[in-house]
């Protein structure tokens, strides 16, 4: 087991590095190519974070609905997208209100993620919480594939993915992503 705070600062100077509309473009063509769901629960991206844009745009095109993170104290919730957003915990763009909506899928940043599907986050546990309590809802990361890291990082606490989608391939962990012919 390697150490987090470690690993967290190497990947998210990799990410920097990595960061590229191009590959963001593909790995929403593919991510589209490959999934298809009604309502969807999507980070607003900053930074080196994959981003979210295009994405966004292309769900509103298909008409789908959309939900953003909120963030209250130590819980995120998943509520609808809106024009009036502010920066939140962080620093991250979200709605200044809403209410909590649950979605089929949720798209997910990281830093890092494993072979087994488990994902390096910013250490919040955000994510992890929100999936314990919402263990329905799909998980779906977006990462650049240069962000794959071969330590074992996952704590018993961590939450996988069902499947995640770089510039290069889709990669299936779960059963039921399996059944969606995930990456086929």
């Amino acid at each position: 087991m390697c150490e987090k705070n470690s690993l967290r600062s190497m990947y998210k100077s990799i990410r920097k590095e990595l960061k590229s509309e191009q590959k963001d473009n593909v790995i929403t063509k593919t991510l589209l190519e490959n999934f298809d769901f009604s309502s969807w629960f999507v980070y607003l991206s900053f930074g080196s974070e994959t981003g979210t844009a295009k994405l966004i745009e292309e769900l509103k095109n298909r008409g789908k609905e959309i939900c953003v993170p909120l963030v209250k104290g130590k819980e995120m919730f998943s509520v609808p997208l809106t024009d009036k957003l502010k920066k939140g915990a962080f620093g991250i763009l979200e709605p200044e209100e809403g209410e909590n909506t649950l979605c089929e899928v949720s798209v997910v940043p990281m830093l890092a993620f494993g072979e087994e599907g488990y994902r390096l986050g910013y250490g919040g546990g955000f994510y992890d919480r929100y999936f314990a309590e919402h263990p329905d809802v799909f998980r779906l990361g977006i990462a650049y594939e240069g962000q794959f890291c071969r330590e074992k990082f996952f704590e018993k606490f961590d939450e996988p993915l069902d499947a995640l989608v770089t510039e290069e391939k889709v990669r299936c962990f779960s059963a039921r992503a399996r059944s969606l012919k995930c990456g086929s």
